[in-house]
């Protein structure tokens, strides 16, 4: 098992250096099935295993301080991507949601360093979102709170992803300057079927409003779930009912199909 884990490891280190990692970007849409933004989501593709889940990369990546480098990597190559969207009409207000892992958004100078990425390659910072999760605010909320006012200050927004999984506090959820929640995908699973999953569902969408909140749900597979949500009033939605996370090239294919039709 320590074998296996200290070979991933190094060939972690690898895959940096021989540029293996691609970021899949998984299409959101609107009430009328309208394209708004896209999720960049990393996949590795190992010469030799293939295609790595992040589910076994990112939790060592996370221990073995890898995630740094990699967590750069990612906001660079979106921040990219991002200035060549900004260049064409039909991707030019698309917004793109990154996750930030606990380690990269606590460090010193994590505003610096997304300041310049936005400066450097000339993007609109109100097309870049941050996705954190709320274990994350809770190693030091007062510092969190800072850094994401300091980025808000400049134009990037803020979605709480993994939302109702964690602690959630009213308290310092009405002092975060996010601009969305989104809605956990283990609530949506089962949200046809389930009367408690219906209600968290419900007091979710309910309280995010309350907050003038955007919601949006992930994990949204069926048309019977969209419809529920919807009915609900919640209107983005993010899953494979649209499209599951695909390459760059298959991403734009997308769009450009969506918006012949």
């Amino acid at each position: 098992m320590i074998n296996a884990r200290t070979s991933l490891e190094a060939d972690l280190r690898k895959a940096l250096e021989s540029q293996q990692f691609q970021l899949y970007y998984q299409i959101q849409v609107d009430g009328a099935h309208r394209p708004f933004g896209a999720e960049a989501l990393i996949r590795w593709l190992h010469p030799e295993r293939g295609l790595v889940s992040p589910a076994q990369f990112i939790p060592l990546a996370e221990e073995s301080g890898l995630i740094l480098p990699i967590g750069q990597w990612i906001l660079e190559t979106a921040c990219a991507q991002l200035k060549i969207w900004q260049q064409h009409a039909l991707t030019r207000d698309l917004i793109l949601a990154v996750n930030i892992s606990a380690v990269q958004f606590h460090q010193a100078d994590f505003v610096g360093q997304v300041l310049s990425l936005v400066q450097r390659h000339g993007i609109t910072p109100t097309r870049l979102k941050l996705e954190i999760t709320e274990s994350l605010l809770l190693k030091n909320i007062e510092n969190a709170i800072a850094t994401m006012i300091a980025l808000k200050d400049i134009g990037v927004h803020f979605s709480l992803d993994d939302f109702g999984t964690g602690y959630s506090s009213l308290q310092y959820l009405k002092r975060l300057p996010i601009s969305q929640v989104k809605i956990d995908q283990s609530f949506i699973r089962d949200i046809a079927t389930d009367i408690s999953d219906k209600a968290i569902v419900r007091a979710i969408i309910a309280m995010a409003h309350s907050l003038n909140l955007d919601v949006i749900a992930e994990g949204v597979e069926t048309e019977e779930q969209r419809q529920i949500l919807l009915n609900k009033s919640c209107t983005h939605f993010q899953g494979y009912l649209f499209s599951k996370p695909i390459p760059i090239a298959q991403f734009e294919a997308l769009l450009r199909q969506r918006h012949n039709r």
